[in-house]
């Protein structure tokens, strides 16, 4: 079967890779003018620096077969996540750990004893918070809450942290060791080439039909056996019902000479510093020794209609309108939607791929002549 994907990125990638080693002969299409979406790497030719074009992307998974998956593609190398946050003029270290306890309240507490201390600084008359802030305090109390967690969160979402549900917070760590990896999964790199090559290594395959810089037309869909559709699910329809709400990223891009803050990733508490965080870009190849540096000032803001959209919101009013268009999806014949946008929900790199397999293997495993759904993994 003739079939177009719409989206170039992890998605559209192992989506064409699979069809197209089972006899399929897929399209694959992308308005920009390189693959690879927004996990895009780029050597810059000034600093020699490999450069994550639309910010930092760190893969991490405990899904093994996703990870025999990638490193097939492109050997991956190994990193581990470091962050820090600087909050009324301290550098602090992340996520919160015995370190960043201690450091905070100038203690030297055991395990034990961090744990009695933070429970009792703990709003305890919370029993079932209700929203971001009641998490936190219940979490950690007012005090760490104010300083690592409202200022950040009212930058990086435009809104009062008691309009946030409280499963954002839930998903955060807090560690009474000092462990400060980032991640806890079993596997974690960065794919030594970069991403793009690694999202072209996928792609090349004599099957798959790759233009870029290439917009698509409804009209298309008239001349494929079936689409898969990676863009923004409300993109597919035409915003008939109003726009889903993202949060998109500025970046203020700025050199240095050598190593310029001593970390990959630092963070930004304090709501009047106006960024959320500065990323260094030459700290996501540790293997590679370059003389300069490249660096990214990120400014969180809502996305608008020609932005790159990044985070999905999905509040009340955005669930509501997201039930409309996934309903609506659920009419169409002959298209599937895949990935972030495509079915509007945050996806680390890893799942999107795990996705993108089992969306593949759904298509290929059908009966003859049976439909294919308009999500293998449902939007709500």
């Amino acid at each position: 079967m003739d079939i177009l994907i719409v989206g170039a990125g992890f998605s559209g990638a192992v989506i064409a890779r699979e069809l197209a080693e089972a006899g399929h002969r897929p399209t694959v299409i992308d308005g920009r003018d390189h693959v690879a979406g927004n996990c895009h790497t780029a050597r810059d030719p000034g600093t020699g620096v490999m450069v994550h074009v639309y910010g930092p992307h760190i893969f991490h998974t405990d899904d093994a077969e996703v990870w025999d998956y990638v490193n097939a593609h492109t050997p991956f190398r190994p990193y581990r996540h470091s962050v820090r946050t600087t909050v009324r003029n301290r550098v602090y270290s992340l996520p919160l750990n015995l370190l960043t306890i201690n450091q905070f309240f100038g203690q030297t507490l055991r395990p034990d004893e961090a744990r009695a201390y933070v429970e009792a600084r703990a709003d305890t008359s919370i029993s079932e918070p209700a929203n971001f802030e009641e998490q936190a305090l219940r979490f950690v109390g007012p005090e760490m809450y104010e300083a690592f967690f409202k200022g950040y969160t009212e930058k990086q979402w435009g809104v009062d942290p008691r309009e946030l549900p409280a499963s954002i917070l839930k998903r955060l760590p807090l560690r009474f060791s000092y462990d400060d990896n980032y991640f806890a999964h079993r596997f974690q790199g960065i794919p030594g080439a970069g991403y793009t090559a690694l999202i072209e290594s996928i792609l090349d395959h004599p099957a798959i039909d790759v233009h870029v810089s290439t917009l698509f037309q409804p009209e298309m869909t008239d001349r494929y056996g079936h689409v898969f559709w990676s863009g923004p699910l409300d993109g597919f329809f035409g915003y008939a019902h109003g726009r889903l709400g993202y949060r998109t990223l500025d970046f203020e891009r700025f050199e240095g000479t050598g190593d310029w803050q001593g970390c990959a990733v630092m963070n930004y508490g304090d709501r009047d510093v106006p960024w959320t965080r500065i990323t260094e870009h030459r700290h996501f190849a540790p293997w590679e020794s370059p003389e300069g540096s490249v660096l990214y000032r990120e400014f969180s803001r809502a996305c608008g209609p020609d932005d790159i959209p990044y985070y999905p919101i999905r509040l009340v009013e955005e669930k509501a309108l997201l039930a409309e268009y996934a309903d609506r999806a659920a009419r169409t014949e002959g298209v599937t939607f895949v990935g972030r946008l495509g079915t509007y929900r945050y996806l680390d790199m890893d799942v999107t791929i795990r996705d993108a397999l089992d969306t593949a293997r759904a298509f290929l495993d059908r009966a003859p002549g049976a439909a294919m759904p308009a999500f293998v993994t449902p939007p709500l």
